[in-house]
């Protein structure tokens, strides 16, 4: 079900992720950032899990928190828990690795992920302007 990603999974990586964020492509007139992350040095430096080769999660510990990076699921699977899953998957790994809190961001435009991370437990901490236009939302859950 869930497996790390190595460097011989870059194009399922990058292809996941391309067609996850297709859909917001005429939203914010431009490809999301992680359409054009270079998947080759994040296999390499992040931690990257697969969920049965249909999604993927992306995270980086860092001193106070592990930083939720990128979520992606195909969108003919998306609707059936799989995102759930694989927050709950990041909690799991923060605590394993000893960090109390996780955190993420996403563009402002993207209301729907803003409603998912809110249901599960992830509150507003602040917003950022972008350069091209639009804004991040910063959001932070702790597992105190």
């Amino acid at each position: 079900m869930m497996r790390r990603a190595v460097a011989a999974d870059t194009a399922l990586v990058r292809g996941i992720v391309r067609a996850a964020y297709a859909k917001w492509v005429p939203l914010i007139g431009r490809e999301p950032r992680p359409m054009t992350a270079n998947y080759e040095v994040a296999i390499a430096e992040h931690i990257i899990d697969l969920y049965d080769d249909v999604a993927l999660i992306e995270l980086v510990p860092e001193p106070a928190c592990l930083l939720i990076e990128n979520i992606a699921v195909l969108p003919d699977h998306q609707g059936r828990g799989i995102g759930a899953a694989l927050l709950h998957h990041a909690e799991e790994v923060a605590r394993s690795l000893g960090l109390p809190a996780l955190r993420l961001y996403t563009n402002a435009a993207f209301a729907t992920n803003i409603a998912l991370y809110a249901r599960h437990g992830y509150e507003h901490v602040r917003r950022e302007p972008l350069p091209l236009g639009g804004e991040l939302v910063h959001m932070k859950r702790s597992l105190a």
